[in-house]
């Protein structure tokens, strides 16, 4: 029927590549990992292929189910997964986003990594979490040299070999980590699991544990890092979900979350019913022992809202182009180019600092301690701020779509419920706020490294200059502990957008860092995307931030 026709609505979308940001391609080929680009064009090319964006939409249509019986009464304790989870995780696996630079220890491997990691986290958001959980697991487990030893080869192998069997008889594996308890949160020293000693064999001392855990990441896991009470205090261990003779260890999965989004990824509830378990590091230093855990996925919630952010813009930057009002397309309207400009100047301002932060990784891992500092500090503060922007940047950008956005079929929504975990994961806003101030009071080579960074663009911009003097004016007046906390969010807030700012001054263009400093930092900027100055370079910022008339997929979502 003529009522019927469908037009001036975008074209179904062709193929695309997440490689399509020039900023990406830039800090890769500045620090160190140029190397690998060939493979982050095959990545980024299959990260917005048609057949991908197809299984990331099975992924999130299929949610794992919980298996807690066999059908003649036996305990499994089994999460069943849709084949298309299963590709997306050999994907990833098989190009090394979970711990392949533990092993390559190339310079640049982990910068390599993370855009690696950034480009398939557009694609569905999900496998991301088991994909960094097993990263963040090999520094950690370093620890106890012996059960190391064992393991990280294991998990630094790029073979996807999922399934219940002994974890050291499998040609790969998976790690997920278990600390959180109802009573405490982040606050995991409140823990009431308990550890008692039973033995040691050659992979180190070994213990019982009871207890339960109220949030476990990637309950399908191989083996999981865990936290429980000993005579000394807060311990590490490695749990296997599967002993070393075959036998299911004593992990009790008792339900599933309900969760808002990523809900392609199962995250459970667990008892411990004397769990066996192998201590990772020293008695009672368990929480310094995963520290080096949360430092590791917190960089991959920066680059996960990074990547969420571009997916985010990409679809509405293509939306635009091809629909038109009021006689013209809406992404030559003044008003949306606007808010373009503005959702591409914080997605790129993401993007440089979640770059930054993964080469100083590498950096501190050759030895250099400065970097080590600005990973520090850079990651707490960046952490609090780009993860808090991330949920903002998905509504304005679903907004964009309008109330075609709105709908499940777009992706939009998806993209949108994805926002806020990563602001949740490791240690909410106001736990990375503290962690600023703890850093910023305990480790004074961190705030050096973090002036040395931000000086190098000194005298580029005036905005930019005057909010470094504004800072380094406030930061001394933070003695007071209580005081201090009253100000946590903000100072976070102002290290970030200063940094950012500092990153974009010296690799951007000028469009973009201009907008961003004039806007961030100088005060020309309202509550809502869309504010930017008016004699901001618009054209000058969309067209770096330009994407390719094919496709943008059917919504990205981030890791």
């Amino acid at each position: 029927m003529a009522t019927h026709e469908v037009f001036n609505q975008p074209p179904e979308p062709a193929g695309f590549s997440a490689l399509d940001e020039p900023a990406l391609l830039e800090a890769v080929r500045r620090d160190g990992a140029g190397w690998g680009e060939p493979e982050l064009r095959e990545l980024g090319a299959l990260a917005g292929s048609a057949e991908v964006q197809e299984l990331a939409r099975w992924a999130e249509e299929s949610p794992p189910r919980l298996r807690t019986h066999d059908r003649y009464g036996h305990r499994v304790d089994e999460v069943e997964f849709h084949p298309a989870w299963h590709r997306l995780m050999t994907t990833a696996v098989e190009h090394g986003l979970h711990a392949a630079p533990w092993a390559e220890r190339r310079p640049g491997a982990h910068l390599l990594r993370a855009a690696a990691f950034y480009l398939w986290s557009q694609a569905e958001a999900g496998h991301g979490c088991p994909v960094s959980m097993t990263y963040a697991a090999v520094p950690a487990l370093r620890a106890e040299p012996p059960l190391a030893a064992l393991y990280e080869p294991l998990l630094a192998a790029r073979r996807y070999d999922y399934g219940l069997r002994p974890p050291l008889g499998k040609a790969g594996l998976i790690a997920g980590m278990s600390m959180t308890e109802k009573q405490g949160g982040s606050d995991v020293r409140s823990n009431t699991t308990r550890a008692v000693p039973d033995g040691r064999d050659e992979a180190g001392e070994r213990y019982r544990i009871t207890g339960h855990k109220w949030f476990t990441s990637a309950p399908m896991s191989d083996v999981f890092l865990t936290l429980a009470q000993t005579e000394e205090g807060p311990t590490c261990f490695l749990l296997p979900r599967v002993l070393p003779d075959g036998t299911r260890n004593a992990l009790r999965l008792q339900r599933l979350k309900d969760k808002l989004g990523n809900r392609s990824n199962a995250s459970a509830e667990v008892e411990y019913e004397e769990a066996l378990v192998w201590r990772v590091g020293e008695p009672g230093r368990g929480v310094r022992t995963i520290v080096e855990m949360v430092n590791m996925t917190r960089l991959d919630c920066v680059l996960g809202t990074a990547a969420g952010m571009r997916a985010g813009l990409r679809q509405a930057l293509r939306h635009t182009a091809y629909r038109r009002a009021f006689g013209a397309p809406l992404a030559e309207q003044p008003l949306m180019r606007q808010v373009l400009a503005d959702l591409a100047v914080e997605s790129e301002a993401a993007t440089v600092l979640g770059m930054r932060l993964a080469a100083a990784l590498d950096r501190s891992l050759a030895g250099d301690t400065g970097e080590a500092a600005l990973r520090r500090l850079g990651l707490a503060a960046g952490k609090y701020w780009v993860c808090k922007r991330g949920a903002a940047h998905a509504a304005e950008a679903l907004e964009c779509l309008g109330g075609n956005g709105y709908v499940e079929e777009s992706g939009m929504p998806r993209l949108y419920r994805e926002a806020p975990l990563l602001s949740i994961w490791e240690g909410s806003g106001n736990v990375a706020a503290l962690d600023v101030l703890r850093a910023l009071a305990k480790e004074p080579e961190a705030l050096d490294a973090f002036w040395a960074e931000v000086d190098a663009a000194a005298g580029a911009d005036r905005h930019l200059d005057a909010s470094v003097a504004a800072l380094r004016k406030e930061l001394p007046t933070l003695a007071d502990p209580g005081q201090a906390q009253l100000r946590a969010r903000s100072v976070a807030e102002r290290m970030t957008l200063v940094l950012q700012g500092s990153l974009l001054v010296r690799h951007s263009s000028p469009a973009v860092a201009d907008a961003f400093c004039a806007s961030r930092l100088g005060g020309g900027w309202g509550h809502a995307f869309g504010t930017l100055p008016p004699e901001t370079d618009l054209a000058g910022v969309l067209e770096r931030s330009r994407v390719p008339a094919g496709g943008a997929g059917s919504g990205g979502a981030a890791a």
